[in-house]
């Protein structure tokens, strides 16, 4: 009887343990599949999933309500026939980021209740929020999407792309976000720009050291008398001329991009500068207008040349040309000099376009007035020829280039 006892126990405690170890295996697998399920879900979105999500508009879609006379946010039960759906984009805390919208139907995108372009199917637009704050000038803008009813058909998101060489991050789902590592300052367009300023200005200062200080002298350039047998003077297109040309041509270019980083349009027609924001395509754009500038001064002593001819003052265009470039060296550098210091110790400030244009106005004045008692000195000459040819190679191109910029 006691082994019969001792045998019904034992049976009672092997089911015993077989049940809660059945019980521990399922809990264990149903744990392992919900894990495995829940873990990554993407790796990126965007055209090849080449695009960390930083924000999905998904909830943050609004619908106008006739009623109301207002937008509403868009509920699925009440708004699922809406075709036009619209959601305000902060811009001015989303720089250096992307906005990535697609579809499954072609569609429309409209921002600010005009339209910007045709959404095809199943395809990603990927625009540059940088672009959009320097076009729009707004902290923040209205954007609707406009195509098949419903929301499942829209996907908006504000992403950053992935680096070629990072590896791939897996996204989970906690409470952790994606940021994009901060750029060194060896990145910085902007601080590598002034040091190369600072080596063409002390390679200039080292192999044309009398050059250089003719050309930084302001007590030179406020001197009614021009030396016009000068070496400076009397031979324009010389290697040495032509030098502090390309140097003052990279000093324009430069203040160009560095006006811009700072959000300010140099150029209404706004065809320039909007391209990607990175170290190549910045150092592109600066020697692109370093050519122009270059040759915009070249051309300037050819319509000097010609515009002398015809009014007979081939004696006074050289020192009208070395004048230019003087005035130009002094003030442009003295400008750069003066906007990067103040840009750099104020990041936060915000910049004026009118206080730009006010002192280059000032300066472009101020040098016609100087111009003028500088070619009297030289040759006497009639007021209205003076005159004439002033306003015709001083006056005309600064009004057209002011009508371009603004």
């Amino acid at each position: 009887m006691k082994e019969r006892k001792s045998e019904r126990v034992n049976k009672k405690g092997n089911n015993y343990a077989l049940v809660t170890l059945f019980r521990s295996f399922t809990l264990s697998l149903f744990l392992f599949c919900s894990f495995a399920i829940a873990q990554p879900r993407a790796t990126g979105i965007g055209p090849g999933g080449r695009y960390y999500p930083i924000h999905d508009f998904h909830d943050d879609f609004q619908v106008y309500d006739e009623r109301a006379k207002a937008y509403v946010p868009y509920i699925v039960e009440l708004h699922a026939d809406q075709t036009a759906l619209s959601v305000y984009i902060d811009l001015e805390s989303n720089r250096h980021y992307s906005l990535l919208v697609s579809t499954q139907q072609d569609g429309y995108m409209f921002i600010n209740a005009a339209l910007k372009r045709k959404l095809r199917a199943d395809q990603w637009q990927v625009v540059s929020i940088d672009s959009l704050y320097r076009i729009y000038r707004q902290p923040e803008i209205f954007l609707t999407i406009y195509g098949a009813p419903g929301i499942s058909d829209k996907q908006l998101f504000i992403g950053y792309p992935k680096s070629a060489t990072q590896k791939p991050v897996i996204l989970h789902d906690d409470n952790l976000s994606v940021r994009p590592r901060s750029r060194t300052i060896y990145e910085n367009f902007m601080s590598l720009g002034l040091l190369f300023l600072l080596a063409t200005h002390s390679f200039l200062f080292s192999f044309y050291q009398r050059a250089f200080q003719r050309f930084y002298s302001l007590r030179d350039l406020i001197s009614m008398r021009a030396q016009e047998d000068s070496f400076l003077i009397n031979r324009p297109l010389s290697s040495t001329n032509t030098l502090f040309v390309l140097n003052l041509s990279f000093v324009i270019a430069y203040l160009i991009v560095f006006v811009q980083s700072r959000n300010l349009d140099v150029f209404a027609s706004r065809t320039l500068l909007l391209g990607e924001q990175h170290l190549g395509w910045l150092l592109g754009e600066f020697f692109l207008l370093s050519g122009v500038a270059f040759l915009s001064l070249m051309g300037k002593y050819v319509a000097l040349e010609i515009m002398g001819g015809l009014y007979k003052l081939q004696d006074v265009v050289n020192v009208h040309y070395f004048k230019i470039l003087q005035s130009s060296l002094l003030f442009f550098t003295a400008l750069t000099l003066l906007l990067a210091v103040i840009a750099y110790n104020t990041p936060a400030s915000t910049w004026s376009q009118n206080a730009l244009l006010i002192p280059l106005i000032g300066f472009y004045a101020a040098r016609l007035i100087l111009l003028y008692f500088v070619i009297r000195s030289v040759d006497p000459i009639k007021n209205l020829y003076l005159f004439s040819y002033l306003c015709i190679v001083e006056l005309i191109p600064l009004i057209i280039g002011l009508r371009f910029a603004l």
